[in-house]
Parts: C-alpha cells; sequence; structure tokens
C-alpha cells in the first residue's frame, strides 16, 4: 500500500494518547497501516537475557496507525494535507496549506 507518509518525514500525532507530540518517522509498517516515529509511543518491555541482550526493561517507540498521524507543512510548521503534482516531469509530494513541494 502506498503512503503519503514516508521515512524521514517531519509529523504531528493528531490523536490518541501522544496527542500534540511531533516527531520524524523511522520506519514504516505497510503491513499493519503503521509508522515508528521517533520519541513518541514510548513502551516498556521486559527483556530475558541473552547472547546479544543483557536483559532486564527495554524502552523503545512502538508504532502508531498512519491515521493518527499528519505531516507538517515545511513553510509553517502546522499540519497539513498531502497532494500530488507533476512538476518538471516528475510527481511529487505537496503541502495542500502552502503549495510547497515535500522532500
Amino acid at each position: 500500500m502506498k503512503f503519503k507518509i514516508k521515512k524521514g518525514d517531519k509529523i504531528r500525532v493528531i490523536s490518541g494518547s501522544n496527542k500534540g507530540k511531533e516527531g520524524i518517522v523511522s520506519q514504516i509498517v505497510s503491513e499493519q497501516n503503521r509508522a515508528v516515529v521517533e520519541g513518541i509511543n514510548i513502551v516498556k518491555k521486559h527483556m530475558k537475557p541473552t547472547n546479544n541482550n543483557p536483559g532486564g526493561i527495554v524502552e523503545f517507540s512502538a508504532p502508531i496507525h498512519i491515521s493518527n498521524l499528519s505531516l507538517l507543512d515545511p513553510k509553517s510548521g502546522k499540519p497539513t494535507r498531502v497532494g500530488y503534482e507533476i512538476r518538471n516531469n516528475q510527481k511529487v509530494r505537496v503541502s495542500k496549506k502552502s503549495g510547497e513541494i515535500i522532500k
């Protein structure tokens, strides 16, 4: 499935317990329609010691559903919807608020 949010995008959480927080997408899990955002949706997991892992309580960012995320406009820094346009014979993502190209 094709998403309008990609790895490296700056986003804001628009619903849920982390509402209002901003971060950068570090991974997209397309099978589950989710994204992992750095520093958001931190969960703790009790890990058993192994050769690679010393064990104990480990904190990491859990995936968030794509519908709870909104891309930030590169010009104003506010949440915006994403559109697509053909510019210079290339399909590019465009902010609906400012019309600027999203890289």
